[in-house]
């Protein structure tokens, strides 16, 4: 299979720009993937032709939410091994990213690919998100994006506080997120939120789908919002 054509045709698709040496980015990115999950826990898609089109294929194709094309500055909530962030930084190099993982073993992973790929304007921290978002990340960035990380009710407690009014949340999910998105609405809207739309995604040459839940925020969220670590989750928002 001819990766270099899958992700030039993903990224054409999305207005996107590819090239030789973001094509060498990814394939630094997937070698460095096989090689520490030896030792830690990163993903169970370990093959080639898994990791380019579920990991970061699926991850560019969060540029199918064209107003995010215009974002400078991205956090990247639970990014575990780098997605959709450091795909992200690999194709679009100008926008300035922050992943934030609450697993040192994964922040340590994270800046060594950012070593090793030559990545500016990114970088790997490791804490919570109920804590970052109550300093210095609060209202800062253009948009917040989270991949497979929880629930719409609590992803949107954890994220919206990060952006500015105007700004959006993008979560991607699975292809039946209905029911969820349904049971979130009324704390969207609490947090300072909207839900602006749902696009559906697919992966070139494969059946996989899924879905970008898009959340604009339209006022600042309340000061008590995210609450204490652990919180959201056994006391979700309704």
């Amino acid at each position: 299979m001819d990766y270099y054509k899958l992700i030039e045709a993903s990224c054409r698709s999305v207005d996107l720009d590819f090239d030789e040496n973001k094509y060498s980015q990814f394939v630094e990115y997937k070698n460095l993937i096989q090689e520490w999950n030896e030792k830690i826990n990163l993903t169970a898609i370990t093959d080639d032709e898994g990791i380019m089109k579920k990991h970061f294929i699926d991850s560019i194709k969060v540029f199918n939410f064209p107003e995010l094309h215009n974002a400078k500055s991205v956090v990247d909530i639970g990014t575990g091994a780098g997605f959709p962030g450091v795909p992200m930084k690999i194709v679009r190099p100008d926008m300035e990213i922050v992943l934030l993982d609450s697993l040192m073993k994964r922040v340590n992973f994270l800046n060594e690919v950012i070593a090793k790929l030559g990545l500016e304007g990114i970088k790997a921290v490791h804490g919570r998100a109920e804590d970052f978002a109550k300093v210095e990340y609060r209202d800062h960035f253009d948009a917040a994006v989270s991949r497979a990380v929880a629930n719409m009710t609590l992803l949107t407690e954890l994220c919206l506080p990060f952006v500015k009014v105007g700004g959006y949340f993008v979560a991607m999910k699975g292809p039946g997120a209905e029911a969820e998105i349904e049971e979130a609405r009324q704390a969207i809207g609490m947090l300072g939120g909207k839900l602006d739309q749902v696009i559906e995604v697919e992966i070139e040459e494969s059946d996989l789908k899924h879905n970008l839940v898009v959340v604009r925020k339209v006022k600042p969220t309340p000061k008590q919002f995210p609450r204490k670590p652990g919180v959201a989750a056994k006391k979700p928002l309704k």
